[in-house]
């Protein structure tokens, strides 16, 4: 190892020592990528800063990101959300797991409407946690159910993480959307399986609501479901169906997104200016964020780059033994344990772009490799320390749930997810029949 290199080494230490002693993100890494910078580079680091941050700015596809934020946003203020819970809550509550069951369809048709969780994770919490706790569900499952489920937004499009995807591999971001969806929906299948399962092993794990607390299924019961549902489905057609047929861009299809879920809130009466506002604060402040971790990442991953830490990092993992697929592993397993201590954002903008050329050195299919990426970020919601779906369900919560209870709760699930993940793995198609059918690639 080099001196160069070796100071990458500690540039990334310092990073990680950072974060956990609570650093914000984009300020670590833009503080160590101007130290380092200055000291290996000189002046240089502030021309390449500059270079960073007009460059994400001037990124067309990251213009979908606020777009979708804003979406998601008045969705929330909406009672979209509230009109499918209660619809599968209705067809699915006299078995047992019914709950359960209505709320993972939710939170999967909701992420199909939103790119965001918080909005899926806080009100689902509030609309289902205390109906299954009220039908003397475990409370474990109660809450790992909307952790899990209020997750999928980040996966299933159109997903914020996708759009951030695409223009950092120098990938179509439509075709990581095609790519994404049977991933997203199989991970809805495995919480579904697992619930019913559970169910009918024991019992008293999610209990069976009475027939007599359920309204009469007549005519006008399935017509009133099909109507509820109907918002929500041309939303989905509007935005996801006209990226995936090629119609619109990802861009342009979130601004078709944003007009619609105005409208939806127009028909709901939800419309006003203390909505609007919010929703304009809400989606400022995420995007904020988001464009600060972007921006601090490229600098620091080219000041890394600068230093040879990403030569070094591809010639350990190349060095290892076994072959191709255990260097890949060793990758994934990197990701899911810096899930444990750095948001999703991070390990997309720091560690991602130094496994994408080793993942080319190893003739991985480049949107195969994304997806896997995809899915394995999306554990990070799950594990604690830093486990945001954990903490918006702890807020959210009824006074009874305690943390430990939730803690509980995601540990099927995070096995589960690394299910799916190794599922993707074994069988490819599952990731790349749709965008080869559907966008030819």
């Amino acid at each position: 190892m080099i001196p160069d290199q070796a100071a990458a080494v500690i540039m990334m230490g310092l990073l990680l020592v950072f974060v956990i002693g609570g650093v914000h993100l984009a300020f670590a890494l833009m503080l160590l990528a101007i130290v380092f910078g200055l000291a290996y580079m000189g002046p240089m680091i502030f021309q390449m800063s500059m270079l960073s941050f007009f460059g994400t700015m001037e990124s067309e596809e990251l213009i979908a990101v606020p777009l979708f934020v804003f979406m998601g946003t008045i969705l929330e203020k909406t009672e979209v959300a509230e009109n499918v819970y209660q619809t599968l809550y209705e067809l699915f509550g006299p078995v047992r797991g019914g709950l359960a069951f209505a709320t993972i369809l939710t939170c999967t048709v909701f992420a199909a409407c939103t790119g965001v969780i918080a909005a899926t994770v806080t009100t689902m919490t509030l609309l289902a946690v205390p109906a299954m706790l009220k039908r003397n569900y475990n409370k474990g499952l109660a809450t790992g159910v909307v952790c899990a489920g209020g997750s999928l937004g980040i996966l299933i499009p159109p997903s914020v993480m996708l759009v951030m995807y695409g223009p950092m591999a120098n990938l179509s971001v439509a075709k990581l959307f095609a790519a994404a969806l049977f991933p997203g929906l199989l991970l809805s299948a495995l919480y579904l399986l697992y619930i019913g399962l559970g169910a009918w092993l024991n019992p008293n794990l999610a209990p069976a609501i009475s027939r007599e607390e359920m309204p009469r299924r007549d005519r006008r019961f399935w017509l009133r479901a099909v109507w509820q549902m109907i918002p929500t489905v041309l939303l989905i057609v509007a935005v996801l169906g006209s990226i995936i047929e090629g119609v619109a861009s990802p861009t342009e299809a979130s601004g078709v997104g944003a007009f619609c879920a105005l409208v939806l809130a127009a028909c709901y009466r939800k419309l006003t200016f203390a909505t609007l506002k919010a929703a304009a604060q809400t989606t400022l402040l995420v995007t904020a964020m988001v464009f600060f971790i972007i921006i601090g990442a490229g600098v620091f991953n080219s000041v890394f780059l600068f230093l040879g830490g990403g030569e070094l990092v591809k010639s350990m993992l190349l060095g290892l033994p076994f072959g191709r697929w255990f260097i890949l592993g060793v990758m994934m397993f990197t990701l899911f344990v810096g899930g444990f201590f750095i948001s999703w954002q991070g390990l997309l903008y720091i560690v991602v772009p130094i496994f994408l050329p080793i993942s080319a050195a190893l003739q991985f299919d480049p949107l195969w490799f994304a997806i896997l990426v995809c899915v394995n970020l999306q554990m990070s919601f799950l594990t604690p320390p830093f486990a945001y779906a954990i903490f918006f369900v702890k807020g959210a919560s009824p006074p009874e749930i305690k943390t430990t209870d939730i803690y509980k709760g995601i540990v099927p699930f995070v096995i589960l997810q690394m299910a799916g993940l190794a599922l993707c793995m074994m069988f490819p198609e599952i990731v790349l029949w749709l965008p080869r059918v559907t966008l030819g690639g």
